[in-house]
């Protein structure tokens, strides 16, 4: 089995050596920047969703779809990006994704309903791509900093997030643009990761490729593995309790009590508290063998927050939030360290990001409509907030699979 591990490693070392150690940082540059994307267009939305329905005058279902028409596409199209990746080069696609993204952001901002939803479903395929293959190929170029690469990755994604949920409002009224310069705003970062990606399509290597999918070859049927199914199911979960907390949460809030204006800065607290763990705990997880003790933290402090908000006392509402916002940057982070650390190369990690992406998208986009429909049955936030009880223990369960050092495709433990 070590000798399996020195192979791989090997193989992998061998990859980023053909990128050559001067074009490392445009790289990691690259990265950051694509990985900004792949959450601003979408977070930019939920602010101002109020102003969109309004000017364009429709429903409260059809302002909805706006947000979760992304999550579906993410949740039917990331099962085929590995393979896109895998035929014409992962860079290229990237490449070819950030473009679709810029130009989606363009239609998304036009005048009428079917430009809104017609762009929205552009920007949603093309994020998808990002968010599956970017943990491949960190684990290609990489192989020896997964965990920092992938905290660089992750607070970008979430950082930028934070930073377009809390400009929309000020943008769209304070400056004056209204909700089209709100979102239209967001195509300049994308276009300058294009002229800040090109360069990655001067280093593609088809001899790279090569090794790497020959080594994919020994093909693994990951929709009948157990350890892919425990790390999907891992990444589902803790999707649908992020999503389904950026919801309504506000909503749980003004049930207990606080202001519109109260509720709103809670979600900013979650948000922010979540930052910072998703950068530490990659790379705490990165050096170790077996990540349980990380899995085991993420689902106490779901619980904690969950817990406080059903029973616990207002004065301490802010302690609460925070802890769900550790639990969730905690969760999110494994999530995303699984898909390297449970695969042998960068396709069968990017197959991973694939599988368990679909599903994780499809709970997310299911889980807010689903618990709305139970608030609307009971009139009361209680049996939704046990749900999530229930989803916390089940992440914990899956969780501890997912985090043994083992590879997919291994009967035994191995030393990774």
């Amino acid at each position: 089995m070590n000798s399996m591990n020195q192979v791989i490693k090997k193989e992998n070392k061998g990859a980023i050596s053909t990128v050559g150690k001067s074009t490392v940082w445009i790289l990691i540059v690259g990265i950051v920047f694509i990985a900004a994307n792949l959450r601003a267009p979408l977070t930019s939305v939920g602010p101002i969703v109020g102003l969109i329905k309004n000017d364009m005058d429709i429903s409260n279902t059809l302002a909805g779809m706006i947000t979760t028409l992304p999550l579906l596409a993410f949740a039917f199209f990331s099962p085929i990006v590995p393979k896109l990746g895998q035929k014409f080069g992962v860079e290229r696609i990237i490449f070819g994704s950030i473009v679709f993204l810029t130009v989606g952001i363009a239609i998304r901002s036009l005048s009428g309903v079917a430009a809104l939803y017609i762009g929205t479903a552009i920007l949603g395929l093309a994020i998808s791509v990002g968010n599956v293959l970017l943990p491949g190929l960190i684990k290609r170029e990489f192989p020896e900093r997964i965990g920092l690469m992938t905290g660089v990755y992750s607070i970008s994604m979430n950082l930028f997030g934070a930073i377009a949920s809390g400009v929309s409002v000020p943008i769209a009224l304070g400056v004056g643009f209204g909700w089209k310069g709100a979102l239209v705003i967001w195509g300049i970062l994308s276009f300058i990761s294009i002229l800040i990606w090109f360069p990655q399509l001067k280093h593609l290597n088809a001899k790279r490729d090569t090794v790497h999918n020959k080594t994919a070859n020994s093909h693994e049927n990951l929709w009948g593995s157990a350890l892919a199914w425990k790390v999907t199911l891992f990444m589902g979960l803790q999707s649908m309790i992020f999503y389904v907390l950026v919801a309504w949460l506000p909503e749980i809030l003004k049930q207990q009590g606080l202001n519109s204006s109260q509720s709103g800065l809670m979600l900013s607290v979650m948000l922010l508290a979540l930052l910072p763990f998703t950068f530490i705990v990659p790379v705490i997880a990165g050096r170790m063998s077996s990540q349980r003790s990380l899995v085991t933290i993420a689902a106490i402090l779901f619980l904690i927050g969950m817990f406080g908000l059903l029973y616990g006392s207002s004065n301490l509402i802010v302690l609460w939030i925070i802890a769900l916002g550790i639990g969730g940057g905690f969760a999110f982070s494994l999530a995303m360290m699984f898909f390297s650390l449970r695969t042998r190369n960068a396709q069968q990690a990017a197959e991973l990001s694939g599988m368990a992406q679909s599903i994780g998208y499809l709970l997310a986009a299911v889980g807010p409509t689903l618990f709305g429909f139970i608030h609307d049955a009971t009139n009361s936030w209680t049996i939704p907030l046990l749900i999530l009880v229930g989803a916390s223990i089940l992440l914990f369960i899956f969780g501890l699979g997912a985090s043994k050092a083992q590879y997919i495709g291994s009967a035994q433990k191995e030393n990774i």
